[in-house]
């Protein structure tokens, strides 16, 4: 069929105008210089074919935990099919394993996925969210795109949550907070009794997200449970992954554990088949895998202990980390810092004009960052 010039829509573009001249498709205000995430870098191969290492992404650099990979390729010869919408049999794992029902359970591309998602079921234009700054460089972009307006509320000079502070910074506008510990990028963690005190304060309206991706590396016993304090309190929500621990990073499989309206929404705002049969299956496969696990996070434990103390005697200000991580706060010398490490084999995560982050590696990978800092240190003193 032939349209005429007279039946062309009224607002139809001649082809004589320049592109440059049409308008768009309008996008949303809110997207408007959202800050991008910015992934660990990969390390560089070297021209002497020294090994190189990635110590820039807290992945585990542990291969997957026995019956993981073969869970896994079992699932991937299904992959015609949808997975499974409801991740029923996760959940049922997760439900046994944390002692939890499966209605307040839910799953998710990553943590990060379900932190998006709670985002959408609360906050939007005019609400403000809540967080510690520096904590997790994903909270300001995802607050951005639910429209949503960031509190930061800066960290205390030993690197930790400024609870009291925090909690003076919620408003009638405050829709949720979030509470990341042990922090990323500078590995403290909350007290149990501190971070009690904090959600006695926080009106029962505001949902307050505990995420705990690198709960499993905690040590002190001290430290905040999050699992123990949702459970009487309806407005806690706990983030878990298994990315970091349970070395599932590819595959991105997160989830949630709260009260069942805070769940259901999860479920309601999630992207149906979000969460791969493959993760799926591997997800399962790890939970069943924990001695393996335990043994594994407690040499990545080990080693984190080794790593701190040596940087300590070096001279540096090191906090105390309850993750696979370690924070050196070095301001104007970061990039040069991070400079030194690549050029040494290591790659590390700058954070610029603020410090780095370190991911706890295998010894050898954490020997040459002992090595380049102690280097890095005496030549700055010189």
């Amino acid at each position: 069929m032939t349209v005429s010039s007279q039946d062309a829509p009224r607002d139809a573009v001649p082809d004589s105008v320049p592109a440059a001249e049409v308008a768009g498709p309008r996008l949303r205000a809110a997207l408007e210089d959202i800050p991008a995430y910015l992934p660990g870098r990969p390390a560089a191969a070297r021209a002497d074919g020294r090994a190189v290492y990635k110590l820039s992404s807290n992945e585990n650099p542990y291969p997957p935990l026995p019956g993981v990979l073969e869970a896994a390729v079992g699932a991937a010869g299904a992959f015609n099919r949808y997975p499974d919408l409801a991740a029923g049999e996760l959940l049922a794992e997760l439900s046994g394993h944390f002692g939890v029902p499966v209605s307040h359970l839910a799953t998710g591309t990553g943590s990060v996925g379900v932190a998006q998602q709670l985002l959408q079921a609360t906050a939007g234009p005019g609400d403000e969210v809540v967080y510690a700054w520096r904590s997790f460089e994903a909270y300001p972009i995802i607050t951005q795109i639910s429209g949503a307006t960031s509190v930061r509320v800066p960290l205390t000079a030993g690197e930790e949550h400024d609870l009291d502070a925090m909690a003076d910074a919620v408003t009638d506008r405050t829709r949720l907070v979030f509470v990341c510990t042990p922090n990323n990028p500078t590995g403290t963690a909350i007290g149990h009794a501190a971070l009690s005190r904090f959600l006695d304060r926080v009106p029962s309206d505001v949902l307050v997200v505990i995420d705990e991706a690198y709960r499993e590396f905690v040590r002190d016993d001290a430290a905040a449970d999050g699992l123990a304090l949702y459970r009487d309190r309806p407005n806690v929500c706990v983030l878990r992954t298994f990315s970091k621990a349970y070395g599932l990073a590819g595959l991105r499989v997160g989830f949630a554990v709260a009260h069942e309206p805070v769940a259901a929404a999860l479920r309601k705002t999630a992207v149906p088949f979000g969460v791969s049969q493959i993760a799926q299956n591997a997800a399962i496969a790890s939970l069943r895998a924990e001695p393996a696990l335990l043994e594994r996070v407690a040499a990545l434990v080990t080693e984190r202990t080794r790593v701190a103390d040596a940087l300590r005697e070096q001279g540096w200000p090191v906090p105390d980390s309850q993750a696979n991580f370690v924070w050196l706060r070095l301001g104007a010398d970061t990039a040069r810092f991070a400079a030194a490490c690549e050029e040494a084999g290591v790659t590390v995560r700058p954070f610029a004009g603020e410090g780095v982050r370190i991911t706890v590696a295998e010894p050898e990978a954490n020997d040459v960052v002992l090595a380049t800092a102690a280097a890095f240190r005496t030549s700055a003193q010189s």
